[in-house]
């Protein structure tokens, strides 16, 4: 009985959505940092990252953060808007964010409400790293194992 409920405790959550390439951004509002509303629709001009990570100030989620920070003026240019959300607090965002400097919003998904509309696995309460690419309302490029230090890489070399 113990090793049951041990296996059910450590198995993923996976969502109920199959997102995919040519899928509309979903409808759903969530809370920033500054614990402001955030409709995801708001943002569906040209160009939006929506990219997931486990947990804000961890070693290979703040590499993942800094490496968009760090090209924030080019994805800029290129009309990438950026949010990263994961299931942190409102508190625990503000903090990484203010910490590193990140200037995009970071969503506090504590409902996982995020998460299930992108079909991304939630293991143990975090949300797996993943990264999603609109263009214009519409999935352009995903990718269901981000990168840590190369995201901002990656994404340029799909617009390229």
């Amino acid at each position: 009985m113990k090793a049951i409920f041990l296996s059910l405790f450590f198995v993923s959550v996976n969502s109920f959505a199959d997102v995919r390439k040519g899928d509309i951004i979903p409808p759903i509002k969530g809370t920033n940092q500054e614990g402001k509303s955030v409709q995801l629709r708001d943002f569906s001009r040209k160009y939006l990252l929506v990219y997931f990570y486990p947990k804000a100030d961890t070693p290979g989620c703040t590499k993942q953060a800094c490496s968009l920070r760090d090209s924030y003026a080019i994805l800029q240019k290129k009309g990438v808007k950026i949010l990263g959300v994961s299931t942190d607090t409102v508190e625990s965002q503000k903090a990484f964010k203010e910490k590193f400097k990140l200037p995009f919003d970071l969503i506090a998904d504590t409902e996982k409400v995020w998460t299930r509309a992108f079909g991304v696995d939630v293991t143990m309460g975090l949300a797996s790293r993943q990264a999603f690419l609109f263009r214009d309302a519409k999935l352009v490029w995903l990718d269901r194992n981000a990168s840590t230090e190369e995201q901002a890489h990656d994404v340029l070399e799909f617009l390229k």
